[in-house]
């Protein structure tokens, strides 16, 4: 099974002083033939934004946006009315549709922000926009892959409008943890297996920490991208982490 690795300084960077970016693919002034996206997914920006500032008034159509907050506040207003601040644990989904407007801003005035935006390819075009934000504790991604994002929205997750869906998971080998058989663990857990779908891109993004995924040892910000070689479902395993928060994947097919 074809497995490629993509190391944390390979990406695209961005400093507009009160913004500081990373681009996992080519999004703005940074362009990589090689990386514009991976199935349905099309960017991860990894973003620091400075204490009272953020993104003004603006545009987008036709593309599932989903922000993940990793630490502070990011405070959301929309041409539809929704007013919001999005913190850790809460999983936004804005569908961009038709046409919406939105801006995003910090609305601490001491501390950053740092967030994970995340845009993925529709399943139809012109849809009528849309949001929906949920809540998801640590205590359901600790030791284990909870599903935040799919289409059908099964077992609590948030409805999005893309072949696609996003798990999230906490591995710390100093906590207790799921071991393979599914029994709580203490320290030095043993290793968490998913099955990834059979026929399906699966795309692996280190939030914080360190993990083990597949062997390969990954620090914040690395990323693995698995492209399933037959029609059989595979094992992702998970194991050492280190003050992990991982972001996995389903992609869409292949």
């Amino acid at each position: 099974m074809p497995t490629f690795f993509r190391p944390s300084d390979s990406r695209g960077q961005a400093d507009h002083g009160w913004l500081k970016a990373k681009h996992s693919f080519s999004f703005g002034e940074y362009f990589d033939q090689a990386n514009m996206g991976f199935g349905l997914l099309r960017v991860i920006n990894e973003d620091r934004v400075a204490p009272a500032r953020g993104f003004a008034t603006h545009g987008h159509s036709d593309m599932e946006i989903l922000t993940y907050v990793l630490e502070g506040a990011l405070a959301h207003r929309d041409s539809l009315g929704n007013a919001s601040t999005i913190r850790p644990g809460d999983v936004q989904r804005m569908s961009a549709g038709s046409g919406i407007r939105h801006s995003e801003v910090n609305p601490d005035a001491h501390e950053p922000v740092h967030l994970l935006q995340i845009w993925l390819l529709p399943h139809t075009q012109g849809i009528a926009p849309g949001y929906e934000q949920r809540f998801v504790g640590d205590e359901q991604k600790q030791g284990r892959l909870a599903l935040l994002a799919s289409p059908d929205g099964r077992d609590g997750a948030i409805v999005w409008h893309t072949d696609a869906a996003l798990y999230a998971g906490l591995f710390d080998s100093e906590l207790p943890g799921v071991s393979l058989g599914g029994s709580l663990g203490g320290k030095g857990q043993s290793p968490y297996t998913w099955m990834m779908p059979a026929g399906r891109r699966v795309y692996v993004h280190l939030a914080r920490g360190q993990l083990t995924v597949q062997g390969q040892v990954l620090n914040a910000g690395d990323a693995l991208a698995i492209v399933p070689d037959g029609p059989t479902s595979t094992p992702l395993v998970i194991s050492e982490g280190q003050q992990a928060e991982v972001l996995v994947f389903d992609a869409g097919p292949v």
